[in-house]
């Protein structure tokens, strides 16, 4: 009996420790992600909501700098370099930090991103843009603070925070004329080294046709300046594969010189090899 009792209090006990309970949270999570032209936005933050009590200058109170959000950093990312009030936010990831006023807001964009609320200790160092947006009245309240992207041009959107009756936009500008400009000009130049080299590689692991990854892989170290010691190494293994061992043999003395050169010992190691192999009668 006590053998049962002491086997059911250890299943008890492991049950009880692997159980979690779930409740919702008063600030919900939130993740929003947003193409403006070409550039990928993604905000992610924490939702609280007024549950009645009031809100901006007193809850989130004047000339205070706010977390603009709940619980861990709310944190915006872009793709590319944006313009915000004609000072360029480089591509990455930052903390929005807000400073509200009666008649202007302060929003900070901060590098460092892994603070639970505001940083212990303010570093101007990490702030990597600092603009100002004057505060607008809607016409309903907002029960739940919300950050959305909106009036969305090919060439730039808001970044809009909103609660209670309180709207705060702030412009940026996305450069897809240039992205665009880019792609352009990308496609109609044609393949690059690397896309013929790829091209090739896949052809030779696949077992497709090993005639036309030989073509791509010489265009491939054609149209590549430097001659990387790898594009050698696929070269030999394909003309290998054509049953040309003499050529493998050249192309694999090439690719191992070049490959002791940059000291890439696993290339050194492998051409090598397969120099020994080929060369057996």
């Amino acid at each position: 009996m006590k053998k049962i009792i002491f086997i059911l209090a250890i299943m008890i006990a492991n049950y009880a420790i692997e159980a979690q309970i779930k409740t919702p949270q008063l600030s919900p999570k939130s993740t929003l992600t947003q193409f403006v032209g070409l550039t990928e936005v993604e905000i992610n933050y924490s939702r609280p909501s007024a549950r009645g009590r009031a809100v901006i200058g007193d809850l989130v109170p004047y000339g205070k700098l706010w977390r603009t959000g709940a619980n861990e950093n709310t944190t915006i990312s872009f793709s590319d370099d944006v313009i915000i009030d004609g000072k360029t936010l480089a591509k990455g990831k930052y903390a929005i930090f807000a400073t509200p006023k009666a008649d202007s807001w302060e929003i900070v964009f901060y590098t460092k991103t892994d603070n639970w609320g505001i940083p212990s200790t303010w570093d101007e160092a990490n702030v990597a843009l600092r603009t100002s947006a004057k505060p607008e009245t809607i016409d309903r309240k907002l029960e739940t603070f919300t950050i959305g992207i909106s009036n969305i041009d090919i060439n730039f959107a808001y970044l809009e925070l909103s609660w209670e009756n309180t709207l705060v936009a702030i412009k940026f500008e996305v450069p897809t004329q240039k992205n665009t400009m880019k792609s352009i000009d990308k496609t109609l130049a044609g393949p690059t080294a690397g896309d013929y080299f790829s091209s090739a590689q896949y052809l030779f692991q696949s077992n497709g046709d090993i005639a036309k990854a030989r073509t791509y892989v010489d265009k491939a170290i054609d149209m590549n300046a430097d001659k990387p010691y790898y594009y050698f190494r696929l070269k030999s293994l394909i003309q290998a594969k054509q049953g040309d061992k003499k050529g493998a043999i050249e192309t694999a003395k090439i690719s191992l010189a070049a490959a002791e050169i940059a000291n890439n010992q696993d290339y050194v190691k492998m051409n090598k090899e397969s120099i020994a192999e080929w060369s057996k009668k």
